[in-house]
């Protein structure tokens, strides 16, 4: 039996690569924009549940584009050919994702099978080329399994809404994590590189703020105030003290040179994209008064609590010297229990939600920063 391939270089983000990310970017504001449409002081439950579920479906169609690239993909015309395919069927499920999403199910559908479709047969292509290696093939059936399985859904959702009206599309969501989940013990952590992972991911994180910074220029119109100073203040100084958070995290904390099939990380940051996307909307919400304030503010207290909760859970593979301790996780428990506190008694301020959503950010981010730098102090 061969053994797996060795990666004895480190993997290089490719500039296909990063055009091909350009494409989410445009996603990212296009599920957005589904929040928007609020009625009776908030978004229906039927909306949120489609802004969910296109969420869900980009960034797992980012992971899965993602995870064959890391693992077999070249700077070949092949490659090329396969991403600018996504790419053009990307733009389908862009101009399906709008309020009357209803009218455009067939589109978004067929154009998400074919993308899955799409990768599924660069598994074939790869199987092909290692049918000696039985492990190697082991770990891309599997994958096939997924891709293919969860296009067989999306492609039966089709008639199951025309004919009943009964959305089940999540259902392919869902199948494609469980399965990849199950198979997860038999991925090889050979066959990952990390390093290019980790870049990866941190490289949507920046796309995904990219859309955040774009949402707070709403704060800056208009003739110059003292109101307007305060609140494009405060909104930028969230965005910024989110960044450094993360940027923290990722220049300091997380262990690039892991051995490590990257499946746990890649699924907290499907979690911490989903939460970005989510405050990008809460900070526009915070300057629209259609939307009433209890919702709005325990969106932003859900959305600011997913986010820093899966900025802890990524140091999970922090390096050995910075793990996480019982000290720093308890401070940063009684910070947010205080937060939320403090945020629902001025709920209908929202001069003093915002600066303490601003002070609760700055001090997450304060207290990690000052536990990797006594680390570093005592290295």
């Amino acid at each position: 039996m061969s053994s797996l391939p060795q990666k004895n270089e480190e993997k290089k983000v490719e500039y296909i690569e990063l055009v091909y990310d350009l494409i989410f970017v445009y996603i990212i504001g296009r599920n957005n924009l589904i929040l928007h449409n609020t009625e009776g002081g908030f978004v229906n439950v039927t909306t949120f549940l489609a802004y969910v579920l296109s969420t869900l479906a980009i960034i797992q169609i980012w992971n899965f584009s993602t995870f064959y690239i890391n693992m077999f993909g070249k700077n070949s015309i092949r490659n090329y050919v396969m991403l600018f395919i996504n790419m053009y069927l990307l733009y389908f499920i862009g101009q399906s994702t709008r309020s009357d999403w209803q009218e455009y199910q067939n589109q978004y559908h067929v154009a998400w099978a074919l993308i899955l479709i799409n990768i599924g047969i660069q598994y074939i292509l790869e199987s092909r080329e290692h049918k000696n290696n039985k492990e190697l093939l082991k770990t891309i059936n599997h994958m096939m399994i997924s891709l293919f399985g969860e296009a067989a859904i999306i492609l039966i959702a089709i008639p199951v809404y025309n004919r009943f009206g009964i959305q089940i599309a999540l259902a392919a969501v869902l199948y494609g994590i469980i399965v990849t989940w199950i198979f997860a013990d038999d991925e090889k952590a050979e066959l990952v590189d990390f390093t290019h992972l980790s870049e990866r991911a941190m490289l949507y994180v920046v796309f995904s703020f990219g859309e955040m910074i774009i949402a707070i220029a709403e704060y800056f119109e208009g003739k110059f105030t003292l109101n307007l100073f305060y609140f494009s203040l405060m909104s930028f100084l969230i965005v910024a003290a989110l960044f450094l958070c993360y940027g923290l995290l990722y220049d300091r904390i997380i262990n690039r040179e892991l051995k490590t099939t990257g499946l746990v990380y890649m699924f907290i940051h499907i979690l911490l994209i989903f939460s970005m996307n989510n405050i990008t909307v809460a900070l526009e919400f915070m300057r629209n008064e259609g939307v009433s304030i209890t919702p709005k503010v325990l969106f932003l207290i859900i959305s600011f609590l997913i986010f820093f909760t899966c900025i802890f859970l990524l140091m999970l593979f922090a390096k050995d010297r910075l793990k996480m301790c019982s000290k720093l996780i308890a401070r940063v428990a009684i910070i947010s229990i205080i937060f939320v506190v403090l945020m629902l008694a001025f709920k209908s301020n929202m001069y003093v939600n915002i600066a303490l959503t601003v002070i609760y950010a700055y001090s997450v981010f304060g207290s990690v920063f000052l536990y990797s730098r006594n680390f570093e102090r005592q290295s």
